[in-house]
C-alpha cells in the first residue's frame, strides 16, 4: 500500500462522516503500477461501518480521493438565460429632505407674521411697555392732529410772495392750537363767539402792569383776540392768545417793546423773575416766526411760569404754562413750536 494512504487507514475510530465507494473502503482498493510492499502483520480488521452517500460526505480530504477515482462529470449544460428583469422603478426623492424644506418654509412664514406683527406692535406701544426701552415718557402731550384752516378764495397763504403785508386771511380762531387729549379745556378763554375781551387778556399780567398795557395794545391798532386754555392731568395750567393787527409792520415794532434779552417788559401775574430761557433749543425755530422765551426762576412762588412770545407777520401771540412744583420744559416747547408751525 502507498504511504499516502496510511494517515487515512490509522484514523481510529472513523466517524460516520467517512464515505465508502462501491461498497469498498478507499483503502483496500488496488493501485496500478505500485509496487509490492513487504509483508506486513495483517492488523485487526476494522468493524464495518454502514455506507454513506458521496453527497452527505464532508471530510475535505475523503472528497478529494473520490474525485482522484470516480471519472469526472459530464460538463452541465449552461443554465437557460433568465428573463431580464422589469427596470425598477425610480427612487423617490427623499422624504427626509422634502419634509426639511416644508418645515424651514413654514418657520420663514411664521417668523416674517410674528416679525410684522411684533414691529407693529412696537410702534403702538408706549416707551415704558417696550424691554429694554423701559424710560420714562419725556413729558411730551398727545395732540390732535392738526390741519391750517381753508383760507378765502383768492387769498394768498401767509409770508407767500404775493402776501407782501405778511397777513393771515385765514380766521385766527381756527388758528388757535387746540388742547391736548386728556386736557379739560377752560371755556372761559373762549370769550363771546371765540373773541376774548381785552380785560381778560390783560389779566395775564401784575395788576399796575395792566393799564400801561392796554394802552399799548389799543395804540397799535389791537383788531381781537383769539384765546384757548386747559388743564392737563399732571395739572399743567396752559393759555395761548393770539393778537390780530392791521399789518405785520405793527407787530414788528410792538414786539420789541414788550420783549428783551433781560427778560419780559410786563410781569405776569403771580411772578415777577422771569429771566430770558436759554435752555430752549435753538433748532426748534420755525420759518417766518420770531419768538422770545422766558421762565421763572427760583425763588418763585406756589407756581412756577413760563411764557414765550412769538411774532408771525400781522399776529402777535403769546403761550403761558404755569404749574404747582415747576413747569416742565417739554411740555412748554412743545407748544410753542406747534402754536408757531400754525403761523408760519
Amino acid at each position: 500500500m502507498s504511504t499516502d494512504q496510511s494517515p487515512i487507514t490509522d484514523q481510529s475510530p472513523i466517524t460516520d462522516d467517512v464515505p465508502i465507494i462501491d461498497d469498498v473502503p478507499i483503502t483496500d482498493r488496488p493501485q496500478a503500477d505500485e509496487p509490492a510492499a513487504p509483508a506486513v502483520p495483517a492488523a485487526p480488521a476494522a468493524p464495518a461501518v454502514p455506507a454513506v452517500p458521496v453527497a452527505q460526505a464532508t471530510t475535505p480530504v475523503v472528497v478529494e480521493r473520490a474525485q482522484e477515482i470516480l471519472p469526472p462529470p459530464p460538463p452541465l449544460a449552461p443554465p437557460a438565460a433568465a428573463p431580464a428583469p422589469d427596470p425598477a422603478p425610480a427612487p423617490p426623492k427623499d422624504r427626509r429632505v422634502l419634509r426639511a424644506v416644508a418645515r424651514w418654509t413654514a418657520a420663514v412664514a411664521v417668523f416674517a407674521v410674528l416679525g410684522a406683527g411684533t414691529a407693529y406692535g412696537i410702534t403702538s406701544m408706549e416707551r415704558t411697555d417696550v424691554p429694554g426701552l423701559g424710560t420714562e415718557s419725556d413729558g411730551r402731550w398727545e395732540y390732535p392732529e392738526l390741519t391750517k384752516p381753508p383760507l378765502p378764495a383768492g387769498s394768498p397763504e401767509p409770508f407767500a410772495a404775493a402776501d407782501a403785508t405778511g397777513a393771515h386771511y385765514a380766521d385766527l380762531r381756527s388758528l388757535v392750537l387746540p388742547a391736548p387729549k386728556g386736557a379739560a379745556e377752560d371755556k372761559a378763554l373762549r370769550g363771546s363767539d371765540g373773541w376774548l375781551a381785552t380785560k381778560d387778556f390783560l389779566a395775564e399780567y401784575m395788576e399796575d402792569e395792566r393799564s400801561d398795557l392796554g394802552q399799548q395794545l389799543k395804540d397799535a391798532g389791537l383788531r381781537h383776540i383769539a384765546a384757548r386754555g386747559w388743564t392737563t392731568p399732571d395739572g399743567t395750567h396752559t393759555r395761548v392768545y393770539l393778537l390780530h393787527f392791521d399789518t405785520a409792520a405793527v407787530v414788528d415794532e410792538l414786539f420789541p417793546d414788550l420783549t428783551s434779552a433781560l427778560g419780559p417788559e410786563h410781569a405776569p401775574a403771580g411772578g415777577d423773575t422771569l429771566a430770558f430761557d436759554e435752555d430752549f433749543p435753538d433748532e426748534a425755530r420755525t420759518e417766518n416766526v420770531s419768538r422770545s422765551l422766558y421762565v421763572e426762576n427760583k425763588p418763585y412762588g406756589a407756581e412756577q411760569i413760563r411764557q414765550g412770545y412769538l411774532s408771525a407777520g400781522d399776529v402777535l401771540g403769546l403761550v403761558v404754562q404755569s404749574r404747582k412744583g415747576g413747569a416742565k420744559a417739554v411740555p412748554f416747547q412743545q407748544t410753542v413750536v406747534l402754536q408757531s408751525q400754525l403761523l408760519g
